[in-house]
């Protein structure tokens, strides 16, 4: 069970060393490491107090194994005619729920009742009908596009192009647990990548894997295409190039899936990495928006479940990732919940739980089960009831903040502008109470001028990132003793709009 008071304890802890060391005459390096040390030692204590009993989920597609194939240019076509019928038929329901407001709440018959003869009678069969020729149309379409794929050599089944990928990804952020539930081919199966783009499921496999393995995770609606790993100044070349005895991957995922799914998703694929390849040295995460809040829900869950890898976790770096929510989201869902209350407009609101899971679980930042599960419909708990996820103590944690701004100007607005998805203190994972983030002022950086995308491609965003990984915590705040220490600023060298 969480203890608050354990939190109380180390604010105390602060707060007494602190005081004691601003009325010090002789202040040295000796006293600032007993400081650190009294701090970490009861952080250290912390590690155990806020993980619950493990979760038994029987959820099969949490068990995504390397093993998947990605989708071809069969798999696009048999997908899409599925898509297409599901949509028609998602339409056709809001259309007749529309019909059938307009019509009953005039005359005071807008009730479960009546809403209950409008289907046995005339208008309600023609509804139904409609949708039954859908779903017999698209269907015979779908089988007989899955009986040409049967009779395909598989080595004659055709890549997806790049820019049907870029449409499948954003398929997948937007309606990505959907595809999921109706086993849609166009779910993108969780898989790594080499720099060379070769998937996990044949060359990984083929050769092994040793030292520092270096992983970046992609957000909503992206994929692994989207650090441009082939081109010579992307993140992952660079990285490359400045550790060249470390191995680069690439994690592919569904971004329209519940995020805790994900991440224990991805805690299986990091294990089974390990099992076949032992000579692992260490794994650090770097996840881009959603992709870091992945690679914390993948690490809360591995140590539930005791997996290897986590303690070969070196580094944690995040790059605008929403750990406790982005406002577009939160936008979103208020304006759900008015249209709903509207007469006669009611019905549209169903068009908002059409969005994915993954989408939804980014209103607050939600990496666990325990803030869904328990739940009807497809909803997440309100920010001050989620359980919270403590970063693992033996890891190197970095955040990285973002805004449009591109100078100093301290404001309230430029915190709330951020870099136009995520707030500077949700990228910073600044919280009040138990689910604050505890990671030091110099592990945050805060980039001006730079947007949300950006941060995967600002030259600035990636030699900070580089830097990190190079100390890999030698000289990391936890050690030298500056346990308050500053955060980054980074400014562009020349500047177009102050704001």
């Amino acid at each position: 069970m969480n203890n608050p008071d354990s939190i109380d304890s180390i604010h105390d802890l602060f707060a007494k060393n602190k005081s004691e060391l601003n009325h010090a005459v002789n202040f040295d390096a000796n006293a600032k490491t007993r400081f650190q040390g009294d701090i970490y030692e009861e952080l250290a204590q912390l590690e155990y107090i806020y993980v619950d009993d493990a979760i038994k989920l029987d959820i099969e597609d949490s068990k995504t194994t390397t093993s998947n194939k990605p989708i071809s240019l069969s798999d696009f076509f048999e997908g899409l005619a599925q898509l297409a019928t599901m949509g028609v038929v998602e339409v056709t329901d809001i259309v007749e729920a529309i019909h059938r407001e307009i019509i009953l709440r005039p005359l005071g018959r807008f009730n479960e009742g009546n809403v209950n003869k409008w289907q046995r009678g005339l208008t309600g069969r023609i509804y139904g009908a409609v949708r039954q020729l859908t779903w017999l149309v698209g269907n015979n379409l779908a089988s007989a596009l899955r009986l040409y794929k049967s009779l395909l050599n598989q080595k004659d089944l055709r890549p997806l192009p790049e820019t049907l990928k870029q449409l499948v990804n954003v398929l997948n952020g937007v309606m990505g647990d959907h595809l999921v539930t109706h086993h849609n081919p166009l779910a993108i199966p969780m898989t790594l990548y080499d720099s060379s783009l070769r998937p996990s499921h044949g060359h990984l496999k083929t050769i092994e894997i040793s030292g520092r393995v270096i992983i970046l995770c992609h957000g909503l609606c992206m994929s692994h295409l989207s650090w441009q790993p082939a081109e010579h100044h992307s993140l992952g070349a660079r990285i490359s190039r400045s550790l060249p005895k470390s191995t680069v991957l690439y994690l592919d995922y569904n971004t329209g899936r519940r995020i805790s799914l994900s991440g224990r998703s991805f805690s299986t694929v990091l294990q089974e990495l390990v099992d076949k390849n032992p000579n692992i040295s260490q794994i650090d995460l770097i996840g881009h928006s959603m992709g870091g809040l992945v690679a914390r829900s993948a690490l809360f869950y591995g140590k539930q479940q005791g997996y290897d890898w986590v303690k070969r976790v070196g580094n944690l770096l995040t790059l605008g990732s929403p750990h406790h929510g982005a406002s577009l989201e939160r936008i979103g869902c208020f304006v759900q919940d008015v249209i709903a209350k509207l007469p006669f407009a009611g019905s549209l609101a169903k068009l908002g739980n059409l969005r994915s899971t993954g989408i939804i679980d980014l209103r607050h930042g939600s990496i666990r089960d325990d803030d869904w599960k328990s739940l009807e419909g497809r909803s997440v708990l309100p920010q001050d009831f989620h359980h919270p996820a403590r970063l693992p103590l033996h890891v190197n944690t970095y955040f990285i903040a973002a805004t449009l701004v591109e100078a100093h100007y301290d404001s309230k607005a430029t915190s709330l502008l951020g870099d136009g998805l995520v707030t500077i203190e949700s990228a910073l994972g600044q919280y009040e109470g138990a689910r604050a983030l505890l990671v030091p002022e110099g592990h945050k950086a805060i980039f001006y001028g730079v947007s949300h995308y950006n941060l995967l491609y600002n030259e600035r965003v990636h030699k900070q990132v580089v830097a990190w990984l190079l100390d890999n915590g030698q000289h990391s705040s936890y050690q030298t003793g500056d346990a308050l220490g500053s955060c980054i600023y980074s400014y562009p060298e020349t500047i177009e709009v102050v704001v």
